[in-house]
């Protein structure tokens, strides 16, 4: 029987053999058909021998502009795909990156220095149809961004002129809100009084008064910002809520604005919003390394709810983002439904509520569930309806992200309750909630040693202990024991 294999297997080798010097394919390929090596054991031999860059293409996204740099006819007939562009080098992928014929022709059409990399020939193939059958989508996509650019700077030269021939009252508006987003301000309060109107700012969680305007032009300033957040100028005794884009230093600040009437006329507090994701990250928001094994596991939840509580201007929103950026990929649908939106985040569905049409978040949260969601957001529980709709859909294979006003963590429960969801699916569908709180950072450079008082402590329930200055670290004693000179104060929860 040995020998029959051996015969049987020596036949087969002379076959591949003389089938590779008749030329009918690559040696590699024959010995791949016959089973005498795989193809990861082609590349590795190939990339030792050759000292050649191995690249797996289905690990990366090719972009459609490569496509001219080498012809589709010259890709599809020596199987070559275009991968990357480095200055004068084009990084091409082959599936023969013996093949110098294929080389010398991408050289010449690409007038670049051309660094061959191996890839396995199916994934080039595949490559090469992805690529060039978006080429035209490409080309057309091309044209209107070429055409866009013109218009948009015909249209930021008219802005710039509008900017220079706006009326006084325009860009008093204007400077205010500059203003404000060149201190980081929160929220800008236009508040009417019976001289005047005060403007005042929320800058790191505080009010800051920063100007007067006289009586007189309090009804023309509110009016340009109800303009400018396209409210009825007319309808004064209802509140109004309504949102603007202001062109701001090569970007679009986003603004809420609310209306509420007063003895004095209307008050208007419009909240700046900032396209700016780079902060959205744990360590950006605050989340201390210590929690990030919890949020970790929360995160690697394929179905249920996950609950972000605090009271209101605690954050809760640029935590949720801040998940919603870790959970992105390619291979998920993530959904939210927020009102508003506050920050643009790129691969996420957004969905903007819009009650005066009838999408609130729970016929929202319902449609949702129709477009194949795996992870949805709601920006906010406010209604039995939507809490039960929500816990449902976590009990049917969705992760749920969302948030609630509580004051801590565990009144989240019956928060819940109270809105009339069922205990079990509160049990069943629940996976956790993060509790949290804004704190006000210490400046560095002006921050200042101090010992609080006794009272203001006892009220935060927190112990004090004394220690002795005696140049070395000393055993703490109570609150209790009596204080000298060289005793200092410290803390302890």
């Amino acid at each position: 029987m040995l020998c029959s294999y051996q015969t049987c297997r020596c036949n087969r080798i002379l076959q591949t053999a003389a089938g590779f010097f008749e030329g009918e394919e690559r040696l590699g390929t024959i010995l791949i058909k016959h089973n005498f090596i795989t193809e990861g054991q082609l590349i590795d031999a190939l990339r030792m021998q050759l000292g050649i860059d191995y690249i797996d293409l289905t690990k990366i996204d090719i972009a459609p502009e490569m496509s001219r740099y080498v012809l589709r006819n010259l890709a599809k007939r020596m199987n070559v795909v275009p991968v990357r562009i480095s200055k004068d080098q084009l990084f091409l992928a082959m599936a023969d990156p013996l093949n110098f014929m294929a080389i010398e022709e991408a050289q010449r059409t690409s007038r670049k220095r051309i660094v061959p990399m191996i890839a396995s020939e199916p994934a080039v193939k595949r490559a090469i149809n992805v690529l060039y059958g978006n080429e035209g989508a490409a080309q057309a996509m091309a044209q209107i961004r070429a055409e866009s650019a013109a218009t948009q700077e015909q249209e930021a030269a008219r802005t710039q002129e509008n900017q220079e021939n706006a009326t006084p009252m325009v860009r008093l508006v204007n400077s205010i809100i500059e203003r404000a987003y060149s201190e980081n301000a929160s929220d800008v309060h236009f508040e009417p009084n019976e001289e005047e109107m005060v403007v005042r700012m929320r800058i790191d969680g505080q009010l800051h008064r920063i100007m007067t305007i006289p009586g007189e032009l309090k009804d023309s300033v509110i009016s340009r910002l109800k303009i400018m957040s396209r409210l009825d100028i007319v309808e004064k005794r209802i509140p109004q809520d309504g949102r603007a884009v202001l062109p701001m230093k090569g970007t679009d600040l986003d603004m809420r604005t609310s209306t509420l009437p007063t003895i004095y006329g209307e008050k208007v507090v419009i909240r700046i919003l900032r396209r700016n994701e780079e902060s959205l990250n744990r360590r950006g928001i605050g989340i201390p390394p210590a929690e990030d094994a919890k949020i970790d596991k929360l995160l690697g939840l394929t179905s249920g709810v996950i609950m972000i509580v605090g009271p209101t201007g605690s954050g809760k929103s640029s935590t949720m983002y801040t998940l919603v950026r870790e959970l992105l990929s390619d291979r998920t649908n993530l959904i939210t439904l927020e009102d508003p939106v506050e920050y643009h985040i790129k691969g996420a569905t957004q969905v903007q509520i819009n009650e005066k049409v009838g999408l609130t978040f729970a016929s929202g949260l319902r449609s949702i569930l129709r477009q194949d969601p795996d992870i949805i957001c709601v920006g906010e529980i406010r209604d039995g309806e939507t809490a039960e709709i929500a816990m449902r859909a976590a009990m049917t294979g969705h992760l749920v992200i969302t948030t609630v006003h509580t004051e801590d963590a565990i009144s989240a429960i019956d928060r819940l309750r109270d809105m009339g969801v069922p205990s079990y699916l509160i049990a069943a569908g629940l996976r956790g909630v993060i509790s949290q709180r804004l704190l006000r950072r210490i400046c560095p450079s002006c921050k200042q040693e101090i010992v609080p008082p006794k009272k203001a402590l006892e009220l935060a329930g927190l112990r004090i202990f004394r220690v002795r200055n005696t140049g070395r670290a000393q055993a703490a004693t109570s609150a209790s024991a009596p204080a000298t000179g060289d005793e200092s104060a410290y803390l302890k929860l």
